[in-house]
């Protein structure tokens, strides 16, 4: 992790019902109160808001579905449209509900429904966690380190038994391990709420703090919480310390953020013996240390912010081990004692070919996490002989590897997670001395997978400046199509530094299974081959985005994968922004699309530094309020300002009400804008989850329906 905390974006995640269903879940109705199904689809009346930036004009016809009083949304008007919409969202999916349920299936089937982690253990303790039959929450277990003295912590069914909706957030046992603290969403609003449970007799304790975004960190007496918390604004601009007993009115400030666009988070050192108060936007950060021992002395700051210079710290023995971007893009590893924290000395240098992604220091030795060619690694380093590197190798030419769960400062084990397009995945432990590996999980597909089916291949293609981008392939062998005719699912992200790993999907062989290919694109704005393939896809450079992907897409037809018009296409956030505007560059090449809470209204949401967001978002696309190159660049390829009278692909969207990060109105705009302008009669469908966020429905059963209904939608518009 980086110390600037980036809002990344959430795999959508539904509700496991019929669309008919889904639409009455939302609406709080029964399915006999449902209305006939609409034979038309809802037009939004256009009322157009113009407003002035920079001499140019900028025209909104339908701003009017952003309700005045959000985050709350009762104006009834805009509810009536909604509900439009997911009623003819319901008419449009009702033929498809057999194929629906077939995928569904197939879904449900490839879980394991009592599952449970690897223990890991931490301080005298062992701890787990574990799916039942039929849950969709997990519960949070403990054991002495002999297995003795089982304990469930924490019960996740119970908490969300009468919700709608369940997100556990930050989850922290305190280090005497009597105490655990936890934080929990019940509408999908991201605003937390932080609860204090006493381990030994299992009962809440009195103080309950609401409004908590962050990490959660205990003092190294147990009886203090660091936790950041959030504003009106959605802002995480407070770190605060809570005393167990105290009343949290009295919480006291440790650090107050001005800057709208910076964010507060807390964190504690592999070591335990200090605590981070960490702010950042998504390409600044800065940091302040706090003795775990006296967490309300003065915290002091490693190094001042400077716009565009990251770091990242952890600690061993009063050194520090700080991991910045300030003399290489690719980041370099300096050290500095916590006594004179400014004075760096440098470790690892910064390099062109390899890029360092992370340290961590545990007491014998730390490991450095990197990526060189685009492949993950992880090396282990010793303090005494610098010399002394040990990276621990894989055989597959593609995969996705990290450190796991690695409480322990004193160990000599690591715990690594591994998997591949076509290997599942899978827990190892490291033993440092004998350098090997122990299998200690992989994951279960119940209704079997068969490895050997399927193949997997890393191409590099050429974008229209000649740079090359890397592109991720599985497929089944038996159903590949010599001469191109396969369907293939091409998917994107593209922003924020997020790479995308060459991972393993259960869902995923749904698709392969009936003879797709599917490809994952490494474009540019990604940080998959490094820093600078992010910076090169950011801001100013964020057309080679939209340009790598129909690049890649075009390249895949050209190299004889598939044909134009056989692509169907997916996004999620700022990869729906992404979907969006291929889209509108390129709409013949794809033959359907699939946008889950779509970043699409980019401009308008850009202006508006009121939006929870916005001014964090500013150094990732630019400033349009102060800088007319930066407005007149988002206006080129905003989604919703440049749908046009042009043939679109079948399109299905998705949002959430009580989305903060990509607010409900953005598709409910984009599909309204669409209806009104597009030519043909391809699909055009939104849903909006009326009772969910950012992620969607909550569950682990309630998201595959919507999985379902999104192959369902796609294998029906592609003729699979």
């Amino acid at each position: 992790m980086r110390a600037a905390i980036i809002a990344n974006a959430a795999d959508a995640n539904h509700l496991a019902y019929s669309p008919a269903a889904l639409f009455a879940y939302g609406q709080g109705m029964s399915q006999i109160d449902m209305p006939a199904a609409p034979a038309t689809p809802p037009v939004a009346e256009k009322r157009p808001q113009s407003v002035q930036h920079h001499g140019r004009t900028l025209t909104d016809d339908y701003g009017w579905l952003r309700d005045g009083d959000y985050p709350l949304v009762n104006d009834s008007e805009i509810l009536t449209h909604l509900e439009a919409e997911n009623a003819w969202f319901a008419a449009q999916m009702a033929p498809l509900q057999g194929a629906v349920d077939t995928i569904y299936a197939e879904l449900k089937g490839r879980i394991k429904e009592a599952d449970k982690s690897v223990p890991a253990r931490e301080g005298q303790y062992l701890y787990w966690r574990e799916f039942a039959v039929g849950a969709q929450y997990r519960t949070w277990w403990r054991s002495a380190l002999d297995g003795s003295d089982v304990q469930c912590i924490l019960d996740e069914p119970a908490l969300a038994a009468d919700a709608k909706y369940f997100r556990l957030g930050a989850l922290s046992v305190s280090p005497d391990g009597r105490y655990l603290a936890f934080a929990t969403d019940r509408d999908g609003s991201e605003r937390f709420t932080l609860y204090v449970r006493d381990l030994a007799s299992g009962a809440l304790l009195d103080e309950v703090i609401p409004d908590t975004l962050s990490s959660i960190a205990w003092s190294a007496d147990s009886t203090m919480i660091l936790y950041g918390l959030a504003n009106a604004q959605w802002r995480t601009d407070r770190a605060m310390c809570h005393r167990l007993g105290d009343d949290p009115a009295k919480d006291v400030l440790l650090l107050k953020e001005a800057d709208d666009g910076f964010r507060i988070d807390v964190s504690t050192t592999q070591s335990e013996t200090h605590l981070l108060l960490v702010t950042g936007d998504h390409e600044t950060s800065e940091i302040r240390l706090l003795p775990a021992d006296n967490p309300l002395t003065e915290p002091l700051l490693i190094a001042a912010r400077r716009t565009g210079v990251e770091y990242d710290v952890d600690e061993h023995d009063g050194q520090l081990f700080i991991l910045t971007n300030d003399a290489h893009p690719n980041f370099r590893l300096v050290t500095a004692s916590v006594d004179a924290p400014g004075d760096w000395q440098e470790l690892i240098a910064g390099s062109d070919k390899i890029y360092l992604t992370g340290v961590t220091c545990f007491a014998d030795f730390y490991v450095v996490d990197g990526r060189e060619d685009g492949l993950d690694y992880i090396e282990i380093r010793y303090y005494d002989d610098p010399a002394r590197i040990e990276r621990i190798g894989f055989a597959e030419a593609s995969y996705d590897v990290a450190l796991g769960e690695n409480p322990e400062y004193q160990t000599g084990v690591l715990r690594l997670g591994y998997e591949s397009m076509v290997t599942p995945g899978s827990v190892y432990d490291y033993d440092v001395a004998s350098r090997e590996l122990t299998l200690r999980k992989v994951q279960e597909v119940p209704s079997g997978y068969d490895a050997s089916l399927y193949a997997t291949e890393r191409l590099m293609l050429p974008a229209r400046d000649g740079v090359m981008v890397p592109v991720s392939l599985v497929w089944r062998r038996d159903k590949r199509d010599a001469a191109g005719g396969n369907p293939l699912h091409l998917y994107g992200y593209g922003a924020y530094g997020i790479a995308i790993p060459p991972g393993f999907s259960t869902n995923r062989l749904s698709m392969l299974d009936r003879g797709y290919v599917y490809a994952i694109a490494h474009i540019r704005g990604g940080d998959d081959l490094g820093r600078h393939w992010y910076l090169s896809g950011k801001r100013e450079a964020r057309m080679h985005t939209f340009e790598d992907f129909i690049d890649v897409a075009e390249g895949l037809v050209a190299a004889g994968w598939t044909r134009a018009e056989r692509i169907s296409i997916s996004g999620g956030s700022a990869g729906g922004e992404l979907v969006g505007a291929v889209l509108n560059m390129a709409p013949g090449l794809f033959g359907a699309a699939v946008a889950h809470v779509p970043f699409v209204d980019v401009l308008h949401t850009m202006l508006d530094a009121s939006l929870p967001l916005t001014p964090g978002e500013w150094g990732e696309w630019g400033n349009p309020i102060e800088d007319v190159a930066a407005y007149d660049l988002i206006a080129s390829y905003s989604p919703y300002d440049n749908v046009a009278a042009r043939d679109y692909p079948p399109i299905m969207v998705t949002a959430g009400l009580n989305d903060p990060r990509v607010t409900y109105w953005e598709p409910a705009k984009w599909v309204a804008r669409l209806r009104a302008t597009k030519t043909g009669e391809a699909a055009l469908i939104l849903k909006t989850n009326m009772g969910a966020g950012h992620g969607g429905k909550s569950g682990r059963f309630d998201s595959l329906t919507e999985d379902a209904e999104e192959m369902a939608f796609l294998f029906h518009h592609m003729g699979v």
